[in-house]
């Protein structure tokens, strides 16, 4: 079989990505820091009755992916901007959706890595016994981490150029998040507490990801012209 060119350069964009991070170890490390230490602070903060609430919990995990998620999001088109390597990459023959996926993929992959951590040490650390709906977990986290990935993958082409763009970002992109924060909170917050039903939040947040993936994919080409 033979996979078409443009898709080599897609995965050759990802790999460079991951390839560069098993080097340095710079993203994955300041995320997981990041994370862990918006947690604890949490957690020494609320007093222990505060912190059996199902709710509260799935708050406090997607605060801290959330946070450390822009910091990695962000990292990733400045070390693109401050080496050209953007302009480069808009003279090769490559559709700019193609790019959009490496990056896309790139900050679902680093996510996933540091999420897959920290959910079960927060979950150690606010005493939340095991149940069987824990295990709908990875699957909620994966479409919140989808859904935030492709509009902080938008947004963080947008203001890469920008000189203020550390605080353009989470000015921009939060807004647009709330529907997905609500629902993944929800979602999360009905599996920590042992309910497996998750009602309409759930389609909500497939929605969601949906929309913003494919929105994404279609304007990432004339945020990159700009």
């Amino acid at each position: 079989s033979f996979v078409h060119p443009t898709h080599c350069l897609m995965l050759a964009i990802l790999w460079k990505d991951i390839l560069l991070e098993l080097r340095t170890k710079e993203r994955v490390s300041s995320l997981l820091v990041l994370a862990i230490l918006i947690v604890l602070v949490f957690v020494f903060a609320l007093t222990p009755e505060q912190l059996k609430d199902p709710a509260l919990g799935a708050a406090l995990l997607w605060i801290a992916l959330i946070f450390a998620g822009m910091l990695s999001i962000q990292r990733a088109f400045i070390l693109e901007h401050e080496r050209n390597c953007i302009d480069g990459l808009l003279l090769c023959p490559i559709d700019s959706g193609q790019f959009f996926f490496a990056k896309f993929l790139s900050n679902v992959f680093f996510l996933t890595l540091v999420e897959t951590i920290v959910t079960p040490l927060t979950i150690a650390l606010l005493g939340i016994p095991f149940s069987a709906s824990l295990l709908g977990l990875p699957l909620v986290f994966l479409l919140g981490i989808v859904g935030f990935s492709a509009l902080g993958t938008l947004f963080a082409a947008m203001t890469v150029r920008t000189r203020a763009r550390e605080i353009l970002l989470p000015l921009m992109l939060l807004p647009l998040l709330v529907p997905l924060l609500i629902a993944v909170v929800q979602v999360t917050g009905a599996l920590l507490a042992g309910d497996v039903w998750t009602g309409v939040w759930l389609r909500v947040l497939v929605a969601f990801d949906v929309i913003f993936v494919v929105t994404s994919w279609l304007t990432f080409g004339f945020v990159l012209q700009e």
